[in-house]
């Protein structure tokens, strides 16, 4: 294993986007010749730029991209030029179409990296190949794996997929800076926060119940949203029909996620599944409590009752009161964020996560 090409054609922002940055920068530190193959207009693109990284333009991939034998052929020249022996990928487009150029171009190890917690289809192309062109799968959580297998199980044996924890940067975190737009209307205010894409998924109009009943309850306190999405519209509608403009505030997309972190008290997760949830480490990082629905991977992530609370979904009573739970204790805050940054130093560690993908991959 000499020449690795990290491949995401997506144009957007996410965990696995942020996973094919740090790793691509953490294997060029190890000695190996790495390769980011993505599209021009991407944010991975502008990301990969700033650390001088070599790329590999992958345009415009569709689904169906793989029925074009011209995108096939330039995907495997690129492969074959830059003598790529080990290849990573992880969205179905990229399945498709870097799978079966990797197999053409002979790369020696062709590498699923799964994402998603959501069941893959058993239709036979996905079949064939992640049973024929695929040489290894990685999972980012338990959950994961098992809806990788829930519809694949006789092509996909339990021991061909090992799960891979994704890691954060535990050293020179800036703990210090806070978001400008955040603001503390009294010492006595709590701040909420939440952080993803304005999405079905994230969940987020959960919280607009919660708030109303902490308003009811006449706890002072605001609530941040940072994330863009297509239930933008949706939610400041919700807002204002429940008149809490004052006390949510939707900030949209925040570049500075540590600012963020700094500024709140709380972080709450409302989404309704996650393949791995990021955020909740990048919360405990900074020390801060969480509550969350007791879903999916989350349970890998938080100790309930230790690093912060797991309820029942869509349980919002629940959530409520564990929510105020935190509130009212600054001391009980304290304890659970110093118990989750403790987490997150001993199992998240970014450096022992690519030191894993290291290992698992020459084995």
């Amino acid at each position: 294993m000499k020449n690795i090409c990290f491949f995401n054609s997506l144009k957007s922002w996410g965990g696995g986007e942020k996973f094919y940055l740090e790793n691509a920068v953490g294997f060029k530190k190890k000695g190996y010749n790495v390769v980011v193959a993505c599209d021009d207009h991407s944010i991975l693109s502008q990301k990969i730029f700033l650390h001088h990284l070599p790329k590999l333009s992958v345009n415009n991939v569709k689904n169906l991209s793989f029925l074009n034998p011209y995108r096939i052929f330039k995907v495997y020249s690129l492969l074959k030029k830059n003598k790529i022996d080990t290849l990573i990928f992880s969205t179905s487009q990229d399945l498709k179409l870097g799978g079966i150029a990797a197999k053409l171009a002979g790369v020696n190890k062709i590498i699923y990296r799964r994402g998603l917690a959501h069941p893959i289809k058993g239709n036979f192309l996905n079949k064939y190949l992640l049973k024929h062109v695929t040489t290894h799968i990685f999972a980012n959580s338990e959950e994961t794996k098992r809806t990788i297998r829930e519809n694949l199980r006789s092509q996909i044996p339990e021991n061909k997929i090992t799960v891979l924890y994704n890691g954060i940067k535990t050293t020179k975190v800036d703990t210090e800076t806070q978001l400008e737009e955040i603001k503390r209307s009294n010492p006595k205010e709590i701040i909420l926060g939440n952080a993803g894409r304005l999405s079905k998924q994230k969940g987020q109009k959960l919280l607009l119940d919660l708030a109303d009943v902490l308003k009811e309850k006449k706890i002072p306190f605001k609530l941040y949203i940072a994330g863009t999405g297509e239930l933008k519209k949706e939610l400041e509608k919700e807002i204002k029909k429940r008149n809490l403009q004052e006390e949510v505030i939707l900030i949209g997309f925040v570049k500075n996620i540590d600012a963020f972190m700094n500024s709140i008290d709380v972080f709450l997760l409302s989404s309704i599944w996650e393949g791995f949830g990021y955020v909740l480490v990048e919360a405990m990082m900074h020390s801060k409590p969480v509550v969350a629905f007791n879903i999916t991977s989350n349970p890998e992530i938080v100790i309930h009752d230790k690093t912060g609370f797991l309820v029942d979904y869509p349980n919002m009573d629940a959530f409520a009161r564990q929510t105020l739970n935190l509130i009212e204790s600054s001391q009980l805050r304290k304890k659970m964020g110093e118990n989750g940054l403790a987490r997150v130093k001993e199992e998240f560690d970014l450096e022992d996560s690519i030191s894993r993908l290291e290992h698992y991959l020459l084995q």
